[in-house]
């Protein structure tokens, strides 16, 4: 990200203000955000449509993963980022590990000032008050209980009634899929575009690029549920065919393209690295003309159906 100069009369790192606005459904609106961090100097802004409640935010994962040293991340409020002060405390973690920075404008949080580090660690400290604090009422809920004869938890399942049992897997399952529901639109667009050219173990580690937590047998299993609600096409679950490692590579290469478009040679040269991915000719380190031979040929072969690629290095 590009640099802005150093003002001699102020104590802020070099770098540029980096905006991120959040709202929870596709129906709100980011302007009055987006307003406010322009504002506050933010030339760049992270636009996220995602609930608060959930920690899957791939553009703010994104964000974190590339910010510069120097840089600051800026929020309207605290809320827009973390849905908890533990979630808040491992978000700036990130930030301070790649020497990166945060500020929020409406509340006293600044780790470019001596002042905004003081109230982040009281965040922190009541954090951890909060946890012991939980912990030790469970502790003397669990104890108070013992000491009148009664065990914790729900009787009905701590015996093995049928009735509880059927009630607990009904309330899982139903939990489950509401939380396959909420978050399918950040990463069953990438299933479709994927399955069943490439492997679980595939498009898991393209999904943890982008931020998103996903085994192979977890994702495997949530498209199985998808497909039997109807929600995704059973031709998913196809078993995907034996290819030779250059193909593989190919349609690999082509999913990465397909999910972002606007990522240069460079960018999905970089991802392959990350996803220890060797080239066609067994080494570690991709070239950009490498990941264009491979997008050219799918081209030729119809796999990749857009008139144009990634063509920027």
């Amino acid at each position: 990200m590009a640099k802005t100069p150093r003002n001699q009369s102020s104590r802020r790192p070099q770098g540029q203000l980096i905006g991120y606005a959040r709202v929870s459904t596709d129906e709100q609106a980011t302007e009055a955000q987006e307003m406010e961090l322009r504002s506050a100097g933010c030339e760049t802004i992270v636009l996220e449509h995602g609930s608060g409640a959930s920690r899957a935010r791939p553009a703010l994962a994104r964000l974190v993963r590339e910010i510069d040293a120097g840089d600051t991340l800026v929020v309207v409020r605290l809320d827009r980022l973390a849905r908890s002060v533990s979630h808040l405390l491992d978000v700036i973690e990130d930030l301070t590990a790649k020497g990166a920075h945060f500020r929020s404008l409406t509340d006293p949080i600044d780790t470019t000032t001596p002042q905004g580090m003081f109230s982040l660690q009281v965040l922190g400290a009541v954090a951890q008050l909060e946890r012991a604090l939980n912990s030790e009422r469970t502790k003397a809920g669990i104890k108070a209980a013992r000491a009148k004869g009664r065990m914790p938890g729900n009787p009905g399942i701590r015996e093995g009634r049928p009735e509880a049992l059927a009630k607990m897997t009904v309330t899982q399952k139903a939990a489950y899929g509401a939380r396959l529901r909420s978050s399918a639109n950040q990463w069953l667009p990438i299933v479709r575009r994927m399955r069943p050219d490439h492997t679980w173990d595939d498009i898991s580690r393209v999904l943890r690029q982008r931020g998103l937590d996903w085994t192979p047998e977890r994702l495997r299993r949530a498209v199985k549920w998808m497909v039997s609600e109807g929600m995704a096409d059973k031709s998913l679950l196809r078993k995907s065919p034996p290819r030779p490692a250059e193909d593989r590579l190919m349609t690999l290469v082509v999913g990465i393209h397909s999910s972002n478009p606007e990522l240069t040679l460079r960018e999905i040269a970089n991802q392959l690295e990350r996803l220890h991915e060797r080239t066609p000719r067994g080494g570690t380190k991709w070239a950009p003309s490498s990941v264009k031979n491979l997008l050219d040929r799918a081209k030729r072969s119809g796999l990749l159906e857009a008139p144009e690629h990634a063509g920027k290095e």
